[in-house]
């Protein structure tokens, strides 16, 4: 796999690319937009290293459900570093707030599963420096694959464009190599907002 989008057209079809005049490939089409189609065969996948240990295999359209669940997940994190983040300017206590926070309507998977505040979790990136874990630059391509489908389907996706535009930043000024969940950190950090 290539981490871009412009990474796997150009090994596809590029001055240097791997495919010739009428030839076809396996990949992932809805990556390469509706032309590339005739072209790109969809490849089955492994769905990450529990899929593996699972035996779980992800289709393309599996890998637009991905693209979904990215974009839900990028959205739901943001918005659990804003509202931590809030709540400790506010004079919480981090581990308080996130209970309080896992206890009521506002509880999902960033808040109760994956934390992204330092000190609230064990075992998650924000307690290792957000090391491991989902790179910011993966999550900024996979929401540029979602705002390339919203655009090909005309489906709005207000808070998925914003969202975009913030991992974009934070892989601009340093964050590419952390964890998703480093946008607490990055909001921390940006008192200019």
């Amino acid at each position: 796999m290539l981490p871009t989008s412009i990474n796997a057209i150009e090994a596809y079809s590029g001055a240097n690319g791997i495919l010739k005049c009428g030839s076809r490939s396996v990949g992932e089409p809805h990556i390469y937009g509706r032309r590339s189609r005739r072209r790109i065969c969809c490849c089955p996948r492994v769905a990450g290293v529990h899929g593996l240990q699972c035996g779980v295999l992800w289709s393309c359209w599996d890998r637009a459900a991905k693209i979904c669940n990215n974009l839900l997940l990028a959205i739901s994190m943001i918005g659990t570093a804003e509202a931590m983040n809030l709540g400790i300017r506010l004079g919480l206590d981090p581990k308080l707030l996130a209970k309080i926070l896992n206890m009521s309507s506002g509880r999902c998977w960033s808040s109760d599963t994956y934390n992204p505040v330092p000190g609230v979790m064990d075992g998650v990136p924000s307690a290792n420096n957000y090391q491991g874990g989902f790179g910011t630059t993966l999550m900024a391509k996979d929401l540029g694959l979602a705002q390339d489908s919203a655009t090909s389907t005309k489906s709005p996706i207000l808070l998925g464009s914003q969202a975009h535009q913030i991992y974009r930043m934070m892989c601009a000024k340093g964050y590419s190599k952390k964890d998703f969940s480093s946008v607490f950190q990055f909001l921390r950090e940006e008192e200019t907002f």
